[in-house]
């Protein structure tokens, strides 16, 4: 992440708008996700990359990635935007073969594994903290999945959870990256962006056969989640880190999965019972102890 100018000081009501808006439009990802069922998975990833790479765009800067090793430079340039294309469209298709709440919510499983990538990656270890954590917010995803799994006949469930807990493993890779990279990645977004769009629509012609222009409904949909969840929100919530207190801003990104879960109950996308607010509760709840 950026320094933060300690000459320059914004009030915190700023960063927690801007924190807030990034939530907000990370909430409504699985809504919009969700009416796009029609589209081609990899067909709308591509689309919404193309939308986020331009939403981005008042990131961009100039970055000089060839003062870094080859590994790093294959890594920034090949293997970033493998990531972003495995974490949108494990995610989109894992809410297509699950319930979309609940696959939503296992996928915001991520900053767990973050965390414990992060510790590992620093100390060597895992500590106390991050296990109990982890085990706490699995143990919300497990609600979800045991009756799931003691029960008949839900096989395609059960693969979209699994591509579900993959795109969280992507989302908490490509975190980790943006940590430990030896140049900034946010200046270099849009043009990773990019790329990955690119790849995206070339595994759509090939896997889907989409060599056709898409529909009106998938460029909308695409174009409203690339400048949403992923274009406006990743502007909004690096303003956020940057001029805002981390943990503060960071514990507002928790009620992501309270709030993305309960406007799909709302929008009567999915149904609410026991098992959901249950699992929720404990995914934040194990994202909180994971990060203190």
């Amino acid at each position: 992440m950026h320094h933060v100018n300690p000459l320059v000081v914004f009030p915190r009501s700023y960063s927690v708008g801007a924190a807030l808006v990034a939530v907000m439009l990370w909430s409504v990802a699985p809504l919009l996700a969700d009416y796009a069922r029609a589209t081609p998975p990899l067909q709308l990833t591509a689309l919404t990359l193309l939308a986020g790479a331009l939403a981005t765009l008042p990131l961009s800067r100039r970055v000089n990635v060839a003062t870094c090793g080859r590994v790093w430079q294959v890594s920034i340039w090949l293997g970033v935007p493998l990531l972003i294309i495995g974490a949108v469209s494990t995610y989109f298709i894992g809410m297509r073969l699950a319930p979309a709440a609940e696959a939503a919510l296992i996928t915001y499983t991520w900053p767990v594994l973050f965390v414990l990538l992060s510790q590992w990656s620093r100390f060597g270890r895992l500590r106390i903290g991050g296990l109990v954590g982890a085990l706490i917010a699995f143990a919300g995803a497990a609600v979800l999945l045991i009756p799931q799994a003691s029960g008949g006949g839900t096989d395609t469930a059960l693969t979209g959870y699994a591509l579900a807990l993959l795109a969280a493993c992507c989302w908490a890779l490509y975190s980790w990256l943006s940590q430990v990279a030896p140049v900034p990645l946010t200046p270099l977004l849009p043009r990773l962006l990019l790329i990955a769009c690119v790849m995206a629509a070339a595994a759509s012609a090939i896997l889907e056969g989409q060599l056709a222009l898409p529909s009106s409904e998938a460029v909308l949909t695409g174009m409203a989640l690339g400048l949403g969840p992923y274009g406006i929100a990743m502007v909004a919530w690096d303003k956020a880190l940057r001029w805002g207190h981390t943990s503060l801003v960071g514990s507002l990104a928790y009620g992501v999965p309270i709030l993305a879960a309960l406007l799909l109950v709302l929008a009567g996308m999915s149904t609410l019972d026991w098992r959901l607010p249950i699992a929720a509760l404990l995914v934040v709840v194990g994202c909180l102890k994971a990060s203190r």
